[in-house]
This record gives C-alpha cells, structure tokens and sequence, in this order.
C-alpha cells in the first residue's frame, strides 16, 4: 500500500549512504534531517562488503534510533551498498512501516548488473531483491536538464518526487542523501569524496 500524506517543509527524512570499498566491513550512515535544510542526528551501522545483510541491518539500525518514530521517509542511494549487497525496499518498507525513496543519478542497466551477479554467490536472490524495487521512474530534483532517477516502496510516486525536490536544496542530490556520503566517506577515507 502506497501512503499520500501532506508534505510539510521539514518532514522528517533519513538519507543512508555507504563508505568507500576498502575493507570488508562496509560503514553505513544515516543522515537524519528536517526536510533539505537541518541535520538533526547521525546514525552508523555496518554490512558486509558483497554480502547479503543491507537489509537486516539498516533495519537494526532504524528501529533501534531514537529518531525512528519521527522519520516519515527513508532515502537510499540506490538499491545496492557494499559492492553488491542488495537492499529489498519493499520488506524495508514493511519492517519499518516507513515509506522508502531509492535515488540514482543515472538509469540502471540491469543486463550488466545481471551478469555482475554471476560472479557471487546466490546470483538469482540478489537480482529479484533488486527487482522488487519496481519500476524505475525518471523525475526533475533541481536541475532541471540533469534528471535523477527513484524507485520507491509503500509512497506515491507523485509524493516521492515533491520529497525529492523539497530536499535537493543544495545540489541534485537530496541533501540526506549528499551529507550522509560525505559523513561517511569522510570518515572511512580521512577525507569526503565521490559523488554521493
């Protein structure tokens, strides 16, 4: 079920992004951020790098915040962390009863991310995980002639796409989203970089 609800200026939003590739512990971060203008608190987990555990544990790391009954929308970037650890929105949404909003910079080519697969183990789960997701929707952030890409999980599409923009205040990505990639590859790395 799709949720549509109004949008206030600071709604509440967990942005969750992971750390650069170099070890096989992967540092995951939650920017948690009224609306695309305040951060209000951070929050760290850990997945294995090409594993199968995204889901479990940015489950663990939701629930068991202090800020999980006021987030009203979670924010991925994209459907894979660590590698190839694939995150299944729809259980995501399920187990948290929060609506999530999965953004990509470009379209993905799931020929190429198929084939990728092959190479680990259970190939076939790791795919249908990444096809529950749905279907990919392009959608204006704030730039206008740079579109970004959302799938989403228990929100109107229409809905997810206004959460998008209300909260790209700085660049095309929403600001959940960019800080949560600095904050952990800045970390993990010494210093931020790559593009979130």
């Amino acid at each position: 079920m799709s949720l549509v609800f109004h949008i206030k200026p600071e709604i509440r939003i967990l942005g969750i992004d992971d750390s650069a590739l170099i070890r096989d512990n992967i540092l995951i971060v939650g920017a948690f951020f009224r609306g695309g203008l305040w951060l209000d608190g951070v929050m760290r987990s850990e997945i294995t790098r090409d594993g199968m555990d995204a889901t479990d544990r940015i489950i663990d790391m939701v629930t068991s915040s202090k800020h999980y009954g006021q987030i009203r929308v979670i924010m991925l970037d994209g459907v894979t962390y660590g590698g190839f650890n694939p995150v299944d929105i729809v259980r995501l949404n399920e187990e948290t009863g929060i609506p999530v909003i999965v953004l990509m910079r470009e379209l993905p080519d799931f020929e190429k991310i198929k084939t990728a697969l092959h190479h680990l183990p259970e190939a076939d789960k790791r795919m249908e995980m990444m096809l529950r997701a749905g279907r990919v929707i392009k959608t204006i952030s704030k730039d206008a002639s740079n579109p970004v890409f959302i799938q989403c999980a228990g929100i109107d599409v229409c809905l997810a796409c206004d959460i998008v923009r209300l909260s790209s205040t700085r660049s095309n990505i929403p600001e959940p989203l960019r800080v949560a990639h600095l904050i952990s590859t800045g970390i993990i790395c010494g210093e931020s970089r790559g593009k979130a």
